[in-house]
């Protein structure tokens, strides 16, 4: 027989970017056998049966020559069943019941059922932005995947339940002559709530005025806060409130957590892109495959790529692995984080707001004004060095937490949620301002030779006084850098137009933990 060649395209991932998949579809004479080829794994190599089982339920005969299919370039790992509509309508376009030249613009991801049947696959979103970026006509997914892929603008999007939906678009007929249904329609999505964490306020933490303020500081820059304090005091409820001042995602953000959400298959897309910051809260039994990302096969995303753009909580953080909190050292300084297997390499984003709760001693009572701690110097010593000196020294805000009073409890609180947002939006406006024409919004990520350009507006006087603070322990390099950048956090919240003195006692003070009111 003359040989033929079809050519169909799908889409692999690595971490959340899309590459382009050329299905190419060659049925030649020679022994009767199907080839996959182009690095697929074990669940790609299980499509062949679903792709047969799913061609003879609509009554195509499988071939019975030698059939072999490459995903080009083989270089880039396959994985899953996204590809199985993509290699079903290749083998349909090579029998003739559709056109190769009609299917050839177009993007094919679904995984089959037996009967023929289209399923919804993890990753829609990020393959549309890779599609729309390699100038690809048609993205064809299954029906419910309608509403994720249709989120973003550029591409045709098309949705079927079933192959002979799909057949009769592009003008084929199946030989049982089953009736055709027509492609559906996105179902309408309904707009992103502005903050899904209204059910909590800041305005419930009341008698903790230095704690409000510090929070109201790490998300006005995106710094890093830890909490120390006795059982009670309010730490877990301090932390689970910072979601609720941050201001929404902008669209780069949004698309960036909603492809990653995507990828771990927990993105609802009847809610549109995400634009409320995540928030993730692991139990301290997680591994570091939870926390950092890994697993067998491709690495998946961790714990702290879920929670990029948002917050990262580890409440009882001396309870976690001191390996898996040490792991996090690298990604709060990168921004990502590398995950290396012998076979796959995988770059995830894992730019979060971390924060650590934790008691300062195994009976919790350390700095308590009212109980009397039970542990040793050695037992309190040993608790606490679970948070490595280089993973502490990365921690922007440290607070001590006190179990307030029942005077204090009746103060009115420091801050509502609504006016701490309104607040921190002020706040992050005159950063971006400070920044324009940088690639850089906010003030804990930019780089240290930028805290040094006059254009700051950081006074002599500050850069002094951190000199003298390196030069007697009290900073580390990095501290120095961390502590200017709060400096202009606290300018920015104070509405100053430069960072003086005041601006730098303050920042020393929410670095070193020291409330004047506790101490």
């Amino acid at each position: 027989m003359r040989p033929i060649l079809v050519r169909t395209h799908a889409v692999a991932w690595s971490g959340i970017t899309a590459h382009i998949i050329a299905v190419e579809t060659h049925v030649g004479s020679g022994l009767v056998s199907f080839n996959l080829v182009g690095m697929p794994d074990a669940s790609v190599r299980e499509s062949r049966d679903r792709v047969r089982a799913a061609l003879q339920s609509c009554g195509v005969d499988w071939f019975e020559h030698r059939v072999t299919v490459n995903l080009s370039p083989a270089g880039i790992p396959k994985a899953g069943s996204a590809f199985d509509l993509a290699i079903a309508v290749g083998l349909l376009a090579a029998r003739g019941v559709v056109s190769p030249k009609a299917v050839d613009g177009a993007v094919f991801m679904a995984e089959l059922g037996l009967d023929g049947s289209l399923r919804p696959i993890r990753g829609v979103l990020p393959a549309v932005v890779g599609a729309r970026r390699e100038g690809m006509a048609q993205v064809v997914v299954a029906e419910d995947s309608l509403a994720e892929a249709r989120l973003l603008p550029g591409v045709e999007v098309l949705g079927f339940a079933h192959l002979r939906d799909l057949v009769a678009h592009f003008g084929g007929r199946l030989p049982e002559g089953l009736p055709a249904l027509s492609a559906r329609e996105a179902p309408a999505v309904q707009p992103e709530v502005s903050h899904a964490h209204d059910e909590v306020d800041l305005a419930d933490v009341r008698g903790q005025a230095f704690a409000a303020e510090g929070l109201v500081l790490a998300a006005a820059g995106g710094h890093h806060l830890l909490l120390v304090g006795e059982p009670g005091a309010g730490k877990t409820m301090l932390a689970k409130r910072l979601p609720t001042i941050l201001p929404p995602l902008d669209d780069e953000d949004a698309i960036e957590v909603t492809a990653i959400h995507s990828i771990c298959g927990t993105f609802d897309p009847s809610r549109g892109l995400m634009r409320t910051p995540p928030i993730e809260t692991p139990h301290h039994s997680a591994t570091m495959a939870a926390i950092i990302g890994g697993g067998t096969g491709v690495p998946r995303p961790g714990a702290i790529s879920r929670a990029h753009a948002g917050v990262l909580v580890l409440d009882e953080a001396a309870e976690f692995s001191p390996q898996v909190l040490d792991a996090m050292r690298q990604p709060l300084e990168s921004g990502v984080v590398n995950l290396h297997r012998a076979r796959h390499h995988v770059e995830y984003p894992a730019r979060f707001q971390l924060v650590l709760a934790s008691n300062p001693c195994p009976c919790g009572h350390a700095i308590s004004r009212r109980k009397s701690c039970m542990c040793s110097s050695l037992q309190r010593r040993r608790y606490m060095s679970r948070l490595s000196g280089p993973l502490l020294d990365r921690m922007d805000i440290q607070i001590p937490m006190m179990t307030p009073s029942p005077a204090e409890l009746s103060d009115p609180p420091a801050y509502t949620s609504a006016d701490a947002r309104k607040l921190v939006a002020q706040a992050r406006e005159r950063a971006r301002e400070r920044w324009r024409g940088t690639p850089w919004t906010m003030n804990s990520h930019v780089p240290s030779r930028l805290l040094h350009d006059p254009k700051c507006g950081i006074e002599p006087a500050v850069y002094r006084g951190v000199e003298r603070a390196i030069e007697d322990g009290t900073l580390s390099l990095r501290g120095a850098d961390r502590v200017l950048r709060l400096a202009l956090t606290i300018a920015d919240v104070r509405g100053a137009r430069r960072v003086g003195l005041s601006e730098l006692v303050s920042s020393l003070k929410f670095r070193n933990g020291v409330d004047n009111a506790n101490s």
